[in-house]
């Protein structure tokens, strides 16, 4: 059987295990270490800095997630339901609508007990265009509400905007937290001072296919989903040094990950660019990082536990090894681990031998 095919990348899960709720203490959660022998060390969450080496670079990704999701009406009465996936410009989004039936381009709509009112003015594939009577991001911070993972079964509830959120989350525009940061509080992020332990930003604006499920069963035939970041010049040269010093560069989650790596191969195919180092890199990016793939800055990764036949299994995966990857999430599994969003957290040194 081929290693890039659907069934390799699935596992298990009792339902029991997918975290409804966060911990009381952000860095309360429980750690898995899977270090560069393949070995498995069961630890808590402030463990974590005892793991790092001076000189790290730990790469978070700011991103802020927004109160995307809008219930309202069409004008001519169906109920339907609005996720922002992407705010194009002041007053026009990309959406998911759910409805009975899909609106189409001319359809006005009334949101938030009538407090907005949108257009469909087009489609891109499975989005939705609105133009809305209002700016849009004002609008959701007042009338929206945090948008859940679907794997979450209970409604959003006021903590959740404060949880469901990093600490250090400062651009607007995620439908979907970057979930290994949540376990990170003030008081972790000022150890890492002492420890001669840098850190940097990217931005990566993670959208809801996040949580879609691949269903070719050969996984190159896959679409990625679509998400816009941005690797600000401080950052790059933040890497180039850490880089430079045989310094380890360490992804906290995979979509701090999806960006360096996006930036990574942006950056060779502008080589005869020098500007870019100046400016930064930014745009869209819709890299699948499977088995197979060549890591050019991310060297290990503070992550959660991830969907089975998911496009995160898989960028896992490819760090550090399809069978390190199923022992360590069988050891979860029989450990008891919270799984996903508001579950426990795993570090990945992938070994000094590619699996």
């Amino acid at each position: 059987m081929s290693p890039l095919q659907l069934s390799r990348f699935d596992y298990h899960l009792p339902e029991d295990l997918i975290a409804q709720e966060p911990v009381a203490d952000r860095k309360g959660s429980r750690l898995l270490h899977l270090d560069a022998a393949g070995k498995l060390h069961d630890l808590q969450f402030t463990d974590f800095v005892s793991l790092l080496k001076p000189g790290d670079l730990l790469v978070f990704n700011d991103t802020r997630v927004i109160k995307a999701r809008l219930t309202g009406r069409k004008a001519s009465g169906g109920k339907l339901e609005v996720l922002v996936e992407r705010i194009i410009d002041e007053h026009r989004a990309l959406a998911h609508i759910r409805s009975s039936r899909a609106p189409r381009p001319g359809t006005r709509i009334l949101l938030a007990d009538d407090q907005i009112t949108a257009m469909v003015t087009g489609r891109q594939q499975e989005l939705f265009q609105l133009e809305f009577d209002r700016p849009v991001l004002p609008a959701l911070e007042a009338c929206g509400t945090i948008p859940l993972p679907p794997y979450i079964t209970r409604p959003a509830a006021t903590h959740d905007e404060q949880r469901y959120q990093t600490v250090y989350a400062r651009q607007p525009g995620a439908v979907a937290a970057p979930t290994a940061g949540l376990h990170f509080d003030e008081t972790m992020l000022a150890q890492l001072d002492p420890l001669s332990v840098q850190h940097a930003f990217v931005t990566l604006h993670v959208g809801a296919g996040t949580f879609q499920p691949v269903r070719e069963a050969n996984i190159q035939d896959h679409t990625m989903h679509a998400e816009w970041y941005e690797v600000p010049p401080h950052t790059l040269e933040s890497v180039r040094a850490a880089r430079q010093r045989g310094a380890r560069v360490i992804a906290i989650g995979t979509t701090s990950a999806r960006a360096l790596e996006s930036a990574a191969l942006q950056l060779e195919q502008a080589s005869d660019n020098p500007d870019t180092v100046n400016t930064g890199l930014r745009g869209d990016t819709r890299l699948f990082i499977t088995p197979g793939y060549t890591f050019r800055w991310v060297d290990a990764m503070l992550t959660n536990f991830h969907l089975p036949q998911s496009t995160l299994l898989m960028m896992v995966s490819a760090l550090a090894g399809m069978e390190p990857i199923r022992q360590a999430y069988a050891h979860a599994v029989a450990g008891r681990y919270r799984f996903f969003s508001y579950g426990d957290a795993m570090f990945i040194e992938p070994p000094s031998t590619p699996s």
